[in-house]
């Protein structure tokens, strides 16, 4: 498509395409089909959209070109299938373009019959719009791994009861939801692999999405919360490359540079979760962007705060990759050693991630050590897919070997 579609016809079809499957999936219950049908749906416009340009009603074209391609894919198989398929050739009512499905297909994704691990991965792949293998690297496990996780996931989906059951008021699947959407979001800041750091339509996406969740329950403080880390975080955008589109770490950023409004308003936002108290995991990230996000120059840092969280964090929702960022922030109040050896507790976990590799290095670097940063760094630099991150960690551990930090 990126050859026939200029880059806004491309984000409507992006935007759009969530939506149309949830309009699908609502009305016939046949999930496989409907991906099916919506794909061909997006070539059809790929192709009539560029010579005829946009219909009045681009929502409403893709919903009636899609239902007419699963009419013809139930035709096709009838005998299996058995169903009548007059239902599915009646004329499809056009929407409003206000209405939004998208929400309702992250939850129906999020199925409570479905084993929550099951559910975050089809969501990522059918709505999220990530691979498996992107699903794969943020999970840590082996592609065949999550492809099989997925499939099992679709057929368990499609064997349910009433699917579409209120989500937003289901805890189990609104967890699901967020962590779906913080998955997304993280990986369009700082994308897994490719020639580019960010995807930025993955984060944008993940963050109005997080938005129109907000506004269904403003009541949920973990929902707040996500919106103002995604905030937090994504204000940092415009400082974390160079003008070549190298990787700038985080202490070397020009924080003149970070999104002050957007800093504003996700400090707000966290502020109006605190009188609950500090207890999600989305809210106490949160509250640790917003440290980064105050201080002025990195320096100003407040680490021990920031200790003091991770390790709240930790000992609430174990993580490997949570360890690995409280051994980054030991070794910033206690030393390079005594972060290196909290990083040494997750190597079993996180031996296919480059981040253990990445981190070691850095540490090893701070501790004056450069032979084993210089390794370490190198292991990372063939452990990751992302080119700018590979291109930093080779400049790094070149920088080394010649006798200079960079």
């Amino acid at each position: 498509m990126t050859e026939t579609l200029t880059p806004r016809t491309e984000d409507l079809l992006r935007e759009l395409a969530p939506q149309v499957l949830g309009v699908l999936v609502r009305r016939f219950g046949d999930f496989d089909l409907a991906e099916d049908a919506v794909q061909d749906a997006l070539l059809a416009a790929a192709t009539q959209w560029k010579d005829e340009g946009l219909p009045d009603n681009p929502r409403g074209w893709l919903i009636q070109v899609a239902q007419r391609r699963m009419a013809d894919a139930v035709r096709a198989d009838v005998a299996r299938r058995r169903r009548e398929t007059t239902v599915f050739v009646r004329e499809v009512p056009v929407e409003p373009l206000g209405r939004d499905d998208t929400l309702d297909l992250y939850f129906l994704c999020c199925h409570p019959d479905l084993p929550p691990a099951g559910a975050v991965a089809l969501t990522l792949r059918a709505v999220g719009g990530l691979s498996t293998a992107e699903i794969a690297a943020a999970f840590l496990v082996p592609e065949p791994t999550m492809g099989q996780r997925i499939s099992r996931a679709k057929k368990r989906l499609a064997e349910t009861d009433r699917p579409f059951a209120d989500g937003a008021h289901d805890s189990a699947r609104m967890s699901a939801v967020l962590q779906v959407l913080y998955v997304i979001f993280t990986e369009g800041h700082t994308s897994s692999s490719g020639a580019g750091l960010r995807r930025a339509d993955l984060s944008a996406e993940a963050i109005r999405l997080t938005r129109a969740l907000r506004a269904l329950v403003p009541e949920n403080t973990e929902v707040t919360s996500l919106l103002a880390l995604m905030l937090l975080t994504d204000a940092r955008r415009g400082a974390r490359c160079g003008p070549h589109g190298e990787l700038i770490p985080l202490a070397e950023q020009d924080r003149a540079r970070w999104d002050r409004g957007q800093i504003t308003e996700g400090l707000r936002l966290l502020t109006a979760t605190l009188p609950a108290g500090l207890t999600g995991r989305f809210q106490m990230q949160a509250a640790i962007a917003g440290l980064h996000a105050e201080a002025r120059r990195a320096e100003d840092t407040d680490w021990p705060r920031i200790l003091v969280l991770y390790t709240m964090i930790e000992g609430l929702f174990p993580n490997p990759m949570v360890t690995l960022n409280r051994a980054v922030v030991t070794a910033m109040v206690d030393g390079p050693a005594a972060g290196l050896a909290v990083a040494d507790t997750v190597a079993e976990p996180l031996a296919r991630s480059h981040r253990l590799a990445a981190v070691r290095g850095h540490l090893h670097e701070m501790a004056g050590d450069r032979d084993a940063a210089v390794r370490e760094y190198q292991r990372a630099a063939e452990q990751t897919a992302s080119v700018p991150e590979r291109d930093y960690l080779r400049l790094r551990a070149a920088g080394l070997r010649a006798g200079d930090a960079i």
